[in-house]
């Protein structure tokens, strides 16, 4: 039979040869290599047999895919430890997670960090025995009365509510059998490396009616460095976590009085200023004018621009003189009225208008997590209103800019094309023509991109920026929406240059996404020690006894009269203690002052990633700094 291999082509094989045994004549080391194989668009286990004409791909840990398998074959192997040594464990589901897996569980034990590591013994007993994934399909009858018999509640749960037509199929590793769909590894003895990490409450099918199972959490990885690269990740994660650094640094608070509602400090406002400072500067030399939009509006507004039936979970509201008012969770129903507030004219396109603009969402008490996750928030909001004509230019202006931004922050990034929800405003047709329009743009700058079925605003498609980390995590931040819907909806018109009413496209667009967010997000890339223009505090005067205190006290208002953001350390205290003081608020320079340095009226210059630097006189100082503040490095 002819097989379709992707990367290999299409090659003759023997009927009935299993995709493992096709994959082994490819590649001498598949079994230990690949987790699953695609035939189609069907992810399926290794002992699959394909057909004439099939086309195969075969899946490693690398591909996401493949992980999954990885991942589900090794709760099954968790689930069994856990049967042998708890056998009165009644169990729930065991799925792949980002990054691992977990397993709901129905026990009257209370699993402890003891019982962690025996479940992790056993485990590696499991994968030593290296037992086969075998599967096998059942009635729905024959299936009930197994899972039945064996007590197992949750398994009868899940299979009276599958649908009348649904495949029903068991995977068995040595003395453990479970309800499962697959695919699955070839055997356990793939799963070299894993841990588990921890144990949380969930009710048996996300329903708070439901009784409260334990969870527990847990990685695999085919290795072991693989392994000691995730816990390494980890714990770099908790050393930049931005709640965390947020406090040690000053920066903000995230108060019981108001959750979800950040209170910004000092020190946090004027890194928060700098981003808005930067942000104004860049939008007035690419053309855009700022407004500034009412935080409250009335219902009749939501009403017209779809948010009140398509948002209204996720908006706080009010009322004023008996009438009904929403919060606003977006700035661009305002921007509408804006632009509807005078007539315009072809010969004004495109017409970008910018907003920092404070929305509000309601997000579940739950959800909140720092400044990544809050009810308030500073969206850096652009409107972009043109002719059908220049649409694809604009997008590709909105696209180097955000290009430009990243870069500034080291962020390397990728984009996904987000194509229309289930529930959509508007002609289908219209959402075709602004998807293609939306994909062509980034066709014409060669900027490769994915595509994400269905994640389109209620209103438009949308190209999605991902940033990636310090670590290595994605975050999504810039957007740029293409909308035909809500200049209908608002009525907006220019006036072409036939002299005749014409309705203007729209693009939404934001860099940062949110203020908030992008300042969690860059607290921990750069884990706090941020770029000197970006740092609270650029540099610190340091003196090493009284004797120079008054010196001291004059470099640094030098340094503020130059601009550069400075504090004085004149303390009765040891240099070392200063410098390491120093160091822990991550300071980018110190200038340590002593008896030499006074006399010779100059400053040792010591940089935070650098060490000392040696003395040098002030005003070399001074324009080094004042430098390095202009290149923004």
């Amino acid at each position: 039979m002819k097989i379709n291999i992707e990367n290999y082509g299409a090659k003759t094989f023997e009927e009935g040869l299993p995709a493992i045994a096709i994959a082994k004549e490819l590649d001498a080391d598949a079994a230990k290599k690949f987790c699953a194989v695609k035939a189609g668009d069907k992810v399926r286990d290794l002992s699959y047999k394909p057909s004439e004409g099939d086309t195969l791909r075969f899946l490693s840990f690398e591909d996401e895919q493949g992980a999954q398998a990885f991942h589900h074959s090794s709760s099954h192997i968790m689930a069994q430890a856990i049967q042998r040594l708890f056998p009165e464990t009644k169990f729930g589901i065991g799925p792949a997670i980002k990054d691992g897996f977990y397993y709901d569980l129905d026990s009257t034990h209370i699993f402890t960090d003891a019982d962690m590591a025996a479940i992790e013994k056993e485990m590696k007993q499991i994968v030593k025995a290296n037992y086969k994934f075998e599967r096998r399909e059942m009635s729905r009858e024959e299936a009930l009365k197994f899972f039945g018999d064996k007590g197992e509640i949750y398994k009868v749960d899940l299979i009276e509510n599958l649908p009348d037509d649904a495949v029903i199929s068991i995977y068995q590793q040595g003395d453990f059998i479970d309800l499962c769909a697959g695919p699955h590894l070839l055997a356990t003895g793939m799963v070299k490396a894993f841990k588990l990490m921890s144990v949380a409450g969930a009710y048996w099918r996300g329903d708070s009616n439901n009784k409260m199972l334990q969870r527990i959490y847990a990685v695999s990885f085919p290795d072991k460095d693989a392994l000691d690269a995730y816990l390494f990740q980890l714990e770099e994660a908790k050393r930049r976590d931005h709640r965390k650094l947020g406090q040690e640094l000053e920066l903000f608070l995230l108060l019981d009085e108001g959750p979800g509602f950040p209170f910004f400090l000092p020190k946090g406002m004027v890194l928060r200023n700098e981003l808005e400072n930067y942000w104004r500067q860049q939008h007035a030399l690419a053309g855009y004018q700022e407004i500034k939009t009412p935080l409250i509006l009335n219902r009749e507004l939501w009403e017209r621009s779809g948010h009140w039936d398509h948002y209204k979970n996720n908006m706080y509201f009010t009322k004023i003189d008996e009438e009904d008012y929403a919060v606003k969770p977006m700035n661009c129903p305002g921007g509408m009225l804006v632009y509807k507030s005078k007539p315009h004219s072809y010969k004004e396109m495109p017409m970008r208008v910018g907003e920092l603009g404070l929305v509000h969402r309601h997000e579940l008490s739950g959800a909140l997590h720092g400044l990544m996750r809050v009810r308030c928030f500073t969206q850096d909001d652009a409107h972009i209103f043109m002719t059908g004509e220049q649409v694809k230019d604009e997008i590709v202006g909105v696209t180097k800019m955000i290009d430009s931004f990243y870069k500034l922050f080291g962020f390397p990034y990728h984009v996904e094309l987000s194509t229309r929800p289930e529930k959509a405003m508007g002609d289908p047709a219209i959402w075709d023509i602004a998807e293609k329009t939306l994909a062509a743009a980034m066709d014409d700058m060669g900027m490769p991109y994915t595509i994400n079925e269905g994640d389109g605003a209620f209103y438009g498609p949308k190209l999605d920026f991902h940033l990636e980390d310090s670590l290595g995590r994605s975050w999504q931040c810039g957007t740029i929406q293409l909308d035909f819907q809500m200049p209908e909806k608002f009525e907006l018109t220019y006036t072409g240059a036939d002299n005749q009413p014409h309705r203007p496209v729209m693009l939404h667009r934001v860099i940062f996404g949110s203020i908030e967010r992008f300042i969690g997000i860059l607290i921990e890339h750069f884990a706090g020690a941020f770029p000197l223009w970006l740092s609270p505090v650029q540099a610190k005067v340091l003196s090493i006894t009284d004797r120079q205190a008054e010196y001291a006290a004059q470099l640094a208002q030098m340094l503020k009269e130059a601009g550069i953001r400075v504090e004085l350390d004149d303390r009765n205290e040891k240099i070392g203690y200063k410098i390491r003081a120093a160091q822990t608020e991550k300071v980018p320079y110190m200038l340590i002052v002593g008896d030499k340095e006074m006399e010779s009226h100059t400053a040792a210059l010591r940089k935070r990633d650098e060490g000392d630097l040696g003395a040098m006189p002030v005003d070399h100082i001074i324009a080094r700094l004042r430098q390095e503040i202009a290149d923004k490095i």
